[in-house]
């Protein structure tokens, strides 16, 4: 069973197995904020089976990218075109880059989007402003976050405000 571990700060650091869980609370490195209604026990002794822990000191981060990859543009973007906005399969999908390599733009998460063959073609080799087309949304590197929706519980919700997924490129005003 997972258990949702939070940062003294109350920041999500992880999620764990119960067993992990157990022994960071034992050893007086986190307390329980929750428990669930069961109980692990060993030979001798019953433990309150945690859902939520909180670390009792500071745990620094490492700070997490996302690797730069063509799979990894077409997760962000949703496997949806930046221009017309049809979502489509992989095998269907081009990266396109907004200012295009020859006016010198570079291959970073900033410059590519997704697009259908059919928006790339009729793009070209121009920036969107010059081929009369429109982003959808400004691309921009993907955060990394413990993924939560797979294993959510609700007893972790008070602890996780940012439950509801946000997207990973802002939309244009």
């Amino acid at each position: 069973m997972d258990v949702l571990v939070l940062n003294a700060s109350y920041e999500v650091l992880n999620i764990t197995r119960w067993q992990r869980a157990i022994c960071l609370v034992f050893s007086g490195k986190a307390e329980m904020l929750e428990q669930r209604d069961r109980s692990a026990r060993s030979q001798f002794q019953e433990f309150d089976m945690p859902s939520v822990i909180k670390m009792n000191y500071y745990v620094k981060k490492p700070r997490m990218q996302v690797p730069f990859s063509r799979g990894n543009v077409f997760m962000r973007d949703h496997h949806t075109c930046q221009y017309c906005g049809k979502t489509r399969k992989a095998a269907e999908l081009t990266l396109d880059h907004i200012m295009p390599r020859s006016l010198g733009g570079e291959t970073c998460w900033e410059n590519l989007v997704t697009a259908c063959k059919h928006c790339n073609v009729k793009k070209g080799n121009r920036t969107p402003e010059g081929a009369g087309m429109k982003l959808r949304k400004m691309p921009r590197a993907p955060q990394f976050t413990p993924t939560l929706q797979a294993c959510f519980r609700e007893d972790w919700e008070k602890y996780v405000p940012y439950a509801v997924p946000v997207p990973l490129s802002g939309e244009i005003n």
